[in-house]
């Protein structure tokens, strides 16, 4: 492997594309803050990626990820499904390993998921959280747990980037190991679930937005949407995340697209 700084020319035969860049996130700033900023810088880079000949796929953990990676999809003109941000797949791993820690099983054997916006917005759909083949809610019961566990659970998920910032003032290794863990799956052509930032394309009852969502992932991005049946809970938190990031998109990054 050569590790180089190099030019946007060099990203002519690339298979895939990675794009951390933008403005540091501050301590007490959300990650929708920084969009109009990122907004402006996402633009260019792609625009310059593109200039190259680049046909591969790019993926995105530029903040706030969802909204990056839509600049990224408009700007480049590539298909959606090759178009991809982290979305809420480090949110997703610390979650399994704070329920591991809880329930003293291996992260390997927990099956649950944070979708929507990968921020203050996201949520757990925990009827759709198993371990191994049997219900979290099943085994929460059977075991006389407390439900507001999992409430302090998916706080501590939801908090812990704004309490690194706040410590080391950015973040660094987690989201490298997951971008890592995500480009083996787009190389390796490994066919697997993986919450990521995807279009909607009249998924979950919303288009033309990136969200957070379980995705299949292979040599072309994103294969396939996983459609959970949410249940109107759960649907209203989804609606009210993408609802959210909708209104960003339509108010901020849209007249940063069409500008020249």
């Amino acid at each position: 492997m050569i590790i180089k700084a190099g030019d946007y020319s060099e990203c002519s035969d690339a298979e895939i594309v990675v794009i951390t860049a933008g403005t540091a996130q501050k301590p007490g700033q959300s990650r929708l803050d920084m969009t109009a900023i990122n907004a402006k810088i996402m633009k260019s880079i792609v625009s310059e990626i593109m200039k190259s000949g680049f046909d591969g796929v790019l993926l995105v953990a530029s903040n706030p990820v969802d909204l990056m990676t839509y600049v990224a999809w408009k700007t480049s003109g590539l298909p959606q499904n090759r178009v991809l941000g982290s979305g809420t797949i480090l949110d997703t791993a610390r979650l399994r390993y704070l329920m591991s820690e809880y329930l003293n099983v291996s992260t390997n054997n927990i099956h649950a998921y944070l979708m929507g916006e990968h921020g203050d917005s996201s949520f757990v759909p925990w009827t759709h959280a198993y371990i191994g083949s049997k219900s979290l809610l099943e085994i929460i019961d059977e075991k006389g747990h407390d439900l507001n566990d999992l409430n302090d659970i998916y706080h501590q998920v939801q908090q812990a980037a704004y309490e690194i910032i706040d410590r080391k003032k950015a973040t660094y290794y987690g989201i490298g190991l997951a971008l890592n863990r995500l480009v083996l799956a787009i190389l390796n052509d490994e066919h697997i679930i993986m919450t990521v930032s995807a279009y909607m394309d009249n998924d979950y009852g919303w288009e033309n937005l990136y969200i957070g969502v379980p995705a299949k992932i292979g040599h072309e991005g994103v294969e396939e949407i996983i459609h959970l049946p949410l249940d109107e809970v759960d649907q209203a938190k989804f609606d009210k995340s993408a609802a959210t990031l909708k209104t960003i998109l339509e108010e901020t990054i849209q007249p940063v697209i069409v500008s020249e």
